[in-house]
């Protein structure tokens, strides 16, 4: 593990040594992708640091100890050794999850799908309240939210709503969100004020580049219609809205929010090279064995992942058995108590792989 850490520091060293460089500095693809691989080494090479200092700081306290003191002076060094010992432990400990493979994703912006399933306008409302989570989420993360495509009820509900959340780590935060969301409540068309059971679906891409996903104009066929609103209503009379159909997959993307054409099909080709890239992931994966399927955010999408208890003001995640008694804290966007026990599962399956490897 030492040897490894000792060539990531020596890396980013060199890498910090390269950004200084004139020709890298007027190169910029060059100058963005050395900026990145500098930012994702970082903390490991910090922690590292620490870590290293505080075992610099044990030996000595150590060498001390076997020093003639008094009573009072070896009860202090006794406790500093105690203390450096116990943080040399968590820093070991925060290495070996610093130095698991990193999912490549990670730091990439993402596209969010959420579509009303089961439960009719119910679960259209639902699915709004996911959309708003998810937004306050965003916001308390500094990350911006873009839609892309929203197909309203007339109660103000969504059948389905594609949005862009864009910052440094969005895809770490909510790549764990992809599944089928279930609400436990009373629904306001309700008059006999029995519970329904509603789901909504979320699908979390990673958005990727153009030169990751290359599309070749023979293999896309771009449809033009008019727009409409909630309930048919036209929204207006040009062919401003946009079908995209990528032949060989079938995979198809609309896009009606903007009033140009242009712009309208500029955000279905972003929503189809995230689909796209997903398809082309999904299949590797499927040819690959079960190592992965223990962890959480690679399993079936259509598997129930949360409920929505409102009369209990509860929120359970069924994958890793955790339960909080405040369901309108997370509705408002206080999501991170739950991505944080997602990430802890991960990461301890994973070091539990390796170590049987």
């Amino acid at each position: 593990m030492f040897e490894r850490l000792s060539a990531v520091e020596e890396r980013y060293e060199e890498v910090t040594d390269l950004l200084c460089d004139p020709d890298v500095i007027n190169d910029t693809k060059k100058l963005r992708d050395l900026s990145k691989e500098q930012a994702g080494l970082e903390e490991t090479v910090t922690v590292y640091r620490e870590y290293k200092s505080v075992v610099q700081q044990l030996d000595d306290a150590k060498a001390m100890f076997e020093e003639k003191l008094d009573d009072e002076m070896r009860e202090m060094v006794k406790m500093e050794i105690s203390d450096l010992t116990e943080r040399k432990e968590q820093l070991e400990q925060r290495l070996k999850i610093l130095l698991l493979p990193k999912d490549p994703n990670d730091d990439k912006n993402v596209i969010v799908e959420i579509r009303g399933a089961a439960g009719g306008d119910e679960a259209a409302l639902f699915a709004a309240d996911l959309y708003r989570m998810y937004t306050r989420f965003a916001e308390r993360h500094s990350f911006k939210v873009e839609v892309l495509e929203a197909n309203p009820t007339d109660i103000g509900g969504y059948k389905e709503i594609i949005f862009s959340v864009s910052g440094r780590g969005a895809y770490s935060k909510l790549k764990f969100e992809s599944g089928a969301h279930r609400v436990q409540r009373i629904p306001t068309t309700e008059s006999g004020g029995r519970i329904h059971t509603s789901t909504s679906t979320v699908i979390v891409l990673p958005e990727v580049e153009e030169l990751e996903v290359e599309l070749h104009e023979k293999d896309i066929r771009v449809d033009t219609f008019c727009s409409s609103g909630a309930g048919g209503q036209s929204v207006n009379t040009t062919k401003s809205a946009v079908r995209v159909t990528h032949v060989p997959t079938g995979i198809v993307v609309s896009c009606q929010d903007e009033k140009s054409q242009n712009s309208n099909k500029e955000k279905a080709l972003r929503v189809l090279r995230a689909r796209l890239f997903d398809f082309y992931q999904q299949q590797a994966m499927a040819e690959q064995d079960a190592a992965r399927k223990s962890l959480v955010g690679t399993g079936d999408r259509s598997e129930r992942i949360r409920t929505y208890n409102f009369p209990q003001s509860r929120v359970t995640d069924h994958r890793i058995g955790l339960t909080l008694h405040r369901l309108d804290s997370v509705l408002a966007g206080e999501l991170d108590e739950v991505i944080d026990h997602l990430i802890m599962h991960e990461q301890t399956e994973l070091l539990k792989s390796h170590a049987t490897a």
